[in-house]
């Protein structure tokens, strides 16, 4: 692994050829969960449960490279919420995942293991395709986004989101990124934008795309200028984007944060309508099973106070059951409520008055099809949407790093470090970082 290093931090004119005549490892080191383990927080609350304690740091066999595939260097990888879920063991174990995959074909067995390698980000570079992959070749410097689709029946080719053997790879697959190796298709891959380090190129593809294909895509809300969009979370890993997909294609964002400097971020990516919801105070629940709807009203009269009048022609849904019911109040009469996940729980409610007879929708949103996961990255790439990264950990520390986001203590997005010895490396055109460096810094969630 160390020449494999060393050739790729080295950027000589003939690293391709060099990296395409070393040899990939039998082994490298990722971070697993392990399925004897499964059970090792039963009974707790799904707060008191800590990634540090699931995640380890294993040395692990170098999968089988099959057709349609490639074998990457991981220089760098984030974490997403859905590294959370694994870690905790929530929903469920991701090993139901990896045992019903691996009965699809021979090839998907390799996925059925004892351990899952975790992981839905990268940028690293290419050190083996597979066959019939004509268009990445070994020395290309790479991100992934996470969809992993088969496309051998009809419903995917309109769409791949709706293939039916369609998966988040390093969540619902297995080698995934937070690695020093991962095994992705080739469908994966994008150029990494070359002003970036490799720290902050691995954080924007799973977000990125997700927030692309919620908020922007005709597939989402299918977004237009002048709407007023309420973000929930604008500063996290998610929201920091839609916040900026919402300044860049000419929206008005409300940004719902849960503290001061939550808020701050916020402005420094160009926000000015704000809402701390810890500073208001809202409680938009009166106990375990009944909601409030005077919060609501209280929650849509601030909104009003902030437009001028006007209510959300978008909500920006990923708390889900905490404050599902708000947003589905507060989204004006015809508007749009679109979700993806649900970190504060799966089970929505809400009053369905305010939807049917006010007109409003909701769309069910989850990841990105391939090309708008391109169109996404190519924003970040000419430097129009930024990456917010926050902080960069070693990939031993996977689990603090994990532990932050589930406790939300981090801002923005949080990456790890995988073969890249520091931050800072990666950066293939100064010229254009020059350009771009004051909105990289002002972006970093610090």
């Amino acid at each position: 692994m160390r020449k494999i290093l060393d050739t790729i931090i080295a950027d000589e004119p003939d690293r391709a050829d060099q990296l395409a005549d070393l040899p990939v490892p039998d082994s490298y080191r990722g971070m697993t969960v392990h399925a004897d383990e499964t059970a090792m927080f039963d009974g707790m609350a799904s707060r008191d449960k800590d990634p540090r304690q699931s995640l380890h740091l294993d040395e692990v066999a170098t999968p089988e490279l099959g057709p349609g595939e490639a074998i990457v260097a991981v220089m760098a990888s984030a974490i997403n919420y859905n590294t959370v879920w694994t870690s905790i063991f929530e929903p469920l174990s991701t090993f139901k995942f990896l045992r019903r995959y691996g009965k699809l074909s021979p090839l998907a067995k390799r996925h059925d293991l004892p351990y899952h390698v975790v992981g839905s980000d990268l940028a690293g570079v290419v050190l083996r395709t597979g066959p019939g992959v004509h268009t990445w070749k070994p020395g290309d410097e790479v991100v992934a986004h996470c969809l992993n689709v088969e496309l051998e029946g009809p419903d995917g080719h309109n769409d791949t989101m709706l293939d039916s053997e369609q998966r988040i790879w390093g969540f619902e697959t297995n080698f995934g990124g937070l690695a020093e190796l991962s095994l992705v298709k080739t469908n994966q891959l994008m150029p990494k934008p070359a002003h970036l380090t490799w720290e902050e190129a691995a954080c924007p593809g799973l977000v990125n795309s997700t927030a692309y294909r919620q908020l922007v895509s005709r597939n989402g809300a299918d977004m237009k200028q002048g709407d007023v969009v309420l973000i929930w979370g604008a500063s996290g890993g998610l929201g920091s984007y839609a916040t900026q997909f919402a300044l860049n294609g000419g929206a008005i964002p409300v940004c719902v944060v849960s503290s001061e400097a939550k808020a701050e971020i916020c402005r420094k990516m160009g926000a000015e309508l704000i809402i701390d919801r810890n500073a208001e105070g809202y409680q938009f629940w009166k106990d375990e099973h009944t909601q409030d709807q005077k919060e609501w009203q209280r929650f849509g009269a601030k909104i009003r106070e902030l437009t001028g009048g006007e209510d959300p022609d978008i909500v920006f849904e990923h708390p889900g059951k905490e404050t599902f019911g708000a947003s589905v109040y507060v989204a004006r009469r015809g508007g749009t409520i679109v979700t993806c996940a649900s970190t504060s729980g799966y089970t929505h409610t809400y009053d369905n008055r305010y939807l049917w007879m006010n007109l409003k929708r909701i769309i069910g949103s989850h990841f990105a099809n391939y090309r708008e996961s391109w169109e996404a990255n190519r924003l970040i790439a000419k430097g129009l949407i930024h990456p917010t990264l926050s902080k960069a950990y070693p990939l031993a520390d996977t689990g603090q790093a994990a532990l932050d986001v589930h406790h939300n203590a981090h801002q923005g997005k949080v990456g790890v470090l995988c073969l890249a010895p520091e931050e800072g490396l990666g950066v293939r055109d100064p010229e254009a970082r020059e350009r771009h460096l004051s909105a990289i810094n002002r972006f970093r969630g610090v």
